[in-house]
């Protein structure tokens, strides 16, 4: 999405003493809109009652929100805050927010991403491990390859001496239609390098889980 396709939409909310800027694709918006006021037409809604009169535009900004991923690069998320330092014990940023949508339904799944890294001569801007987890979960998704990206992103930028990446989730199409199974995790781990071995891993695993904070 270049910025010179890029449309501002500013909410004033005076009562909360701020105002909030979000940016959206001009281009495609009018497009999403239709579709989405074509898809309420065939659930048998009247798109013209008061309450579904913004919706369509409301759906594809929200869409558009929920998918801005794809605008981001998080290798250079990473080289933005890259910095040399001769530190080569574990640094773990644990429980970072994650939400995302399954591809196969487009109905959301959201959890926590556990990252850890053992450097190699470099380190990243703690800010920056939170920052990838978002760029690769604000797609179209599933899990599995989600994991793998975080985790192949940060071994290929920072070259560290090993990588490893657990995503618990819940996932909507789970829980609101097929199975419908409600109180069910699904888990995924990716590791490289140190975190292949078994003490390395659970070591992290160990910190992923303890209350130390």
């Amino acid at each position: 999405m270049a910025n010179n396709e890029l449309m501002e939409d500013r909410v004033k909310l005076k009562e909360d003493g701020y105002e909030r800027v979000e940016y959206f694709d001009e281009n495609s918006l009018g497009d999403m809109s239709e579709s989405y006021r074509k898809i309420i037409e065939r659930l048998g809604e009247d798109v013209n009652r008061d309450g579904l009169l913004k919706t369509p535009e409301r759906a594809a900004k929200a869409m558009q929100y929920m998918t801005h991923g794809y605008d981001q690069d998080p290798a250079e998320i990473l080289r933005s805050a890259m910095f040399r330092e001769e530190y080569s014990q574990m640094v773990v940023v644990k429980d970072i927010e994650m939400y995302s949508l399954c591809e196969h339904h487009m109905l959301p799944f959201f959890g926590k991403a556990h990252v850890a890294y053992i450097p190699n001569g470099r380190i990243v801007g703690l800010s920056k491990l939170p920052r990838v987890v978002d760029a690769f979960s604000r797609r179209l998704q599933v899990q599995e390859r989600l994991t793998n990206q975080i985790r192949d992103c940060i071994e290929e930028t920072l070259q560290p001496l090993g990588v490893g990446v657990v995503i618990e989730a819940t996932h909507m199409c789970m829980a609101m239609r097929g199975v419908q199974k409600q109180n069910s995790i699904t888990t995924t781990s990716a590791f490289t390098g140190e975190f292949l071995k078994e003490r390395t891993r659970n070591e992290f695993i160990s910190l992923m889980s303890s209350n130390l904070h």
